[in-house]
């Protein structure tokens, strides 16, 4: 079965997280994601230790399904072969800051009139006008400027995620989102777009449940302070007796009824174990010793039977080595011919009309460059012609 996306052709220019996590999943779905890089560096992530065969295990992860061409796009012979692509494209996709692409002369803009039907998506750290525009950025820039880095943690000061919501959340999913959109609005009206994504605005966008409750009570969120970020005993995280952790989510009246049950504490089930206040902090004490007296594999084996939303907190290795995961394709066994058998995340959207598939390694630095050039009718000598000069 062909890919929802089957057909469709993205030129990704981007680097490192963002960028490449949005045309990832493109990829996954089907379409023909041709990665631009520079022919000197690349894509910086490549380099990052540490190395699977010659690249880093996050290119290995963020860059599969797609191909890889070197064009040096200072250099006019660059920018041409790059309109060329254009003409044959249906998506590009850059995370330059504002005004990088418009100086090379290959802007919205100008790629518009070589093709109408182009979208064009960029995704920066603060969008394309305002006065943040032009400055640098990472995560922890927009999580902070967006207000979801001032209440994460259980306080007094705010702690980082483990993950990037800025870069995935703010930025990739909302891009691939905005660009799947586009794509749908081209087929009813004929026309392409520019789409402009501001990690910042996407990460503001996470904020939804408290400003709603902001909205409702005029109280400005804080680490620890609500009922989903640890103002709630019946929706937290326990330690074990082995060091490890249970996450506890039992927020409705029948899952945390189930809980006390299965912990044989009646007492616990009160009405106000839903009720923000001073009495959650000795309920969560409460909880924390019982939770103390159990490893981690005896709870599981004492929740297993038990539907009250308590699990446990899995580390990365175990969670490559979950049935459930595998059972869901979501730990595929690949082989490479240079690194060997290795692990890749699996796709998670599942369609029943059309399938999501690992067909393609990640890339070597430009090893698709020959091949693509081919395709836009170069002959061997003229690209035997770009290579020496550092074109591709």
């Amino acid at each position: 079965m062909a890919g929802p996306f089957d057909g469709v052709r993205v030129l990704d220019l981007s680097r490192l997280l963002p960028g490449p996590f949005c045309s990832m999943l493109l990829a996954d779905l089907g379409a023909d994601v041709i990665k631009i890089e520079d022919p000197k560096v690349g894509d910086y992530i490549r380099w990052w230790p540490p190395r699977i065969g010659r690249n880093s295990g996050f290119h290995v992860v963020l860059n599969r399904n797609k191909r890889s061409v070197t064009l040096n796009l200072k250099d006019p012979q660059g920018q041409n072969i790059f309109r060329r692509l254009v003409k044959t494209a249906d998506v590009v996709l850059e995370g330059f800051r504002p005004g990088v692409m418009e100086r090379l002369g290959l802007g919205y803009a100008a790629l518009q009139k070589i093709r109408p039907e182009i979208i064009y998506c960029a995704i920066t750290g603060y969008g394309q006008e305002g006065k943040r525009a032009l400055r640098a950025g990472h995560d922890i820039n927009y999580l902070a400027l967006s207000g979801v880095l001032s209440y994460c943690g259980q306080g007094p000061a705010p702690s980082l995620p483990g993950v990037q919501i800025g870069d995935l959340g703010g930025g990739a999913l909302m891009a691939a989102f905005s660009i799947a959109a586009a794509l749908f609005a081209r087929e009813r009206s004929g026309h392409g777009q520019m789409i402009d994504i501001s990690m910042t605005d996407g990460a503001a966008m996470w904020n939804c449940l408290r400003w709603g409750k902001f909205l409702a009570d005029g109280r400005v969120p804080e680490p620890g302070d609500d009922l989903l970020n640890h103002g709630l005993a019946c929706y937290n995280i326990y330690r074990t007796k082995d060091g490890r952790f249970m996450s506890l989510g039992a927020l409705e009246p029948q899952f945390w009824k189930a809980f006390c049950v299965a912990m044989n504490r009646p007492d616990w089930d009160r009405p106000d174990y839903f009720e923000p206040g001073p009495h959650q902090r000795p309920l969560y004490e409460e909880i924390a010793r019982a939770f103390e007296e159990k490893t981690q594999g005896e709870w599981i084996a004492v929740f297993e039977k038990t539907d009250c939303c308590c699990e446990p907190v899995l580390n990365l290795e175990e969670v490559m080595a979950d049935p459930a995961m595998k059972a869901r394709h979501m730990v595929v066994e690949l082989h490479h011919e240079i690194w060997g058998t290795y692990r890749q995340l699996g796709c998670a959207p599942k369609f029943s009309g059309s399938r999501p598939d690992l067909h393609r390694h990640a890339p070597e630095l430009g090893e698709h460059t020959t091949d693509v050039l081919a395709e836009l009718g170069y002959t061997p000598e003229t690209i035997r012609h770009l290579h020496s000069q550092g074109v591709v």
